[in-house]
């Protein structure tokens, strides 16, 4: 009866450690939530784990090993997670939780005076792993419940669990109840101090990304800015030149069509047709930076044959730096465009740009058309292209330029048309 009951704890262990490194990999490494195929593969592998090792009676770091396998493989077919910092979560997932059930059985030892709970084979030992698995249910719901939950805020989660795992172990080996192999305190504390470095490393890795993305985009904006700014200059220049010689224009004109002149006459204007009508498509809000990427993005709206309509009251001499107008203002129209060119009829692709100041705030407002609907976890939309650690982070990074005015960027869809509007707050500055 015993061998049964073991083998059954066995599976309900694996599945609960196995179900909840997946949800964590999901919110360390912004994966796809695990869905019921993922769940049910984890729960098959686990069942087979268990059999194995029912019959074989393997030592428990294979276990470990085989648990970790299966998780990177579930995590990387159904969540399409990064294999290699996948399988980094998934080592030290299980380390942790090694440790903490060998910390959970000693110290249930030592309160009821009681080797047995040391032992996985005894009913007292049962009790112990089933207080782990209560303890990782409860982090999961936790998990669930606060879906928000991450830079900072998890570091300091994570290191106050490292941290209590160390002290518990370093208590646990000044104490004179239960008898310990001093080998068996040392790996444990060893790995508790490797588990608190692996919190920092990773910590300390995901600023790196997190830098490197806003670094790459805020590289590529300057490039763009500066490989275009001439082009933004050629345009100020015609605009110029149009109304500079415009009295040169109307007076030659006048002496050919009183000459007669009308075919000479229709050729000159032919000859001022072009930067005319390239000046009047062109918006002009008196700061270049939103003028480049306004009309650089109209040019790529009908190269793709998407509706494109600009609406802006754009405030002079502000706070409001360029490098940030273009992570706003680049970031929201890129998606707009990506989203619009997917629906397969031209006739229904279209972006709005409204751009408006109230009192002394700053209003930037893109509608568009899309063909399917975003995706959302947790309330936050999730990007649907390939490669998801190079993308994803155009509305962050809005998000993250909107902040520095005291703003922030939201978003709403229905059937046909998604929204996305950025506020900020600017002041006035003097122009000597």
């Amino acid at each position: 009866m015993m061998g049964w009951f073991l083998l059954f704890s066995n599976f309900i262990g694996g599945g609960v450690r196995s179900i909840v490194c997946l949800f964590l990999i999901f919110r360390l490494l912004s994966t796809q939530k695990p869905g019921k195929k993922s769940i049910a593969a984890v729960l098959g592998g686990a069942a087979v784990i268990s059999i194995v090792f029912s019959v074989t009676g393997l030592p428990d770091y294979y276990r470990m090993i085989l648990e970790t396998v299966l998780i990177v493989v579930c995590a990387g077919y159904f969540q399409e997670a990064d294999t290699r910092m996948s399988l980094f979560v998934g080592i030290f997932y299980e380390i942790a939780v090694s440790f903490w059930q060998f910390l959970l059985a000693a110290w249930l030892g030592v309160i009821f005076r009681s080797p047995a709970f040391l032992s996985s084979e005894t009913g007292n030992g049962q009790i112990a792993a089933w207080c782990l698995y209560l303890l990782l249910i409860a982090f999961l719901w936790y998990l669930w419940k606060h879906p928000h939950i991450e830079g900072k805020e998890a570091f300091r989660f994570a290191s106050v669990i490292a941290l209590a795992g160390f002290f518990a172990a370093v208590t646990l080996s000044e104490q004179k109840i239960l008898t310990i192999a001093d080998d068996t305190l040392d790996m444990w504390t060893l790995l508790s101090v490797v588990l608190m470095v692996f919190v920092l490393v990773f910590n300390m890795n995901r600023q790196y990304q997190v830098e490197k993305e806003l670094a790459k985009l805020k590289s590529e904006q300057a490039e763009l800015l500066e490989r275009d700014y001439t082009t933004l200059n050629n345009a100020y220049a015609i605009n110029a030149k149009l109304f500079h010689d415009f009295h040169n224009h109307i007076g030659a004109l006048r002496q050919l069509l009183l000459h007669s002149k009308t075919e000479e006459a229709m050729q000159y204007l032919d000859e001022l047709q072009t930067p005319v009508r390239e000046m009047t498509d062109t918006v002009w809000t008196g700061d270049e930076t939103v003028d480049y990427l306004i009309n650089s993005k109209a040019v790529t709206a009908e190269e793709n044959g998407i509706e494109y309509q600009v609406q802006a009251e754009f405030p002079r001499h502000t706070n409001l730096r360029s490098a940030d107008l273009c992570a706003i203002l680049g970031n929201l129209l890129d998606n707009a465009l990506e989203a619009a060119k997917q629906i397969p009829a031209p006739e229904q692709r279209f972006i709005q740009l409204t751009i408006r100041r109230i009192n002394q705030m700053l209003i930037i407002k893109v509608e568009n058309s899309f063909f399917t609907p975003p995706i959302q976890q947790d309330g936050t939309l999730k990007t649907s292209k390939d490669g998801k650690g190079l993308h994803g982070w155009g509305l962050k990074s809005a998000q993250t330029a909107a902040e520095k005015y005291d703003g922030m960027v939201q978003t709403s869809y229905d059937d046909n048309r998604f929204r996305v509007v950025a506020t900020l707050s600017y002041q006035c500055v003097s122009v000597e």
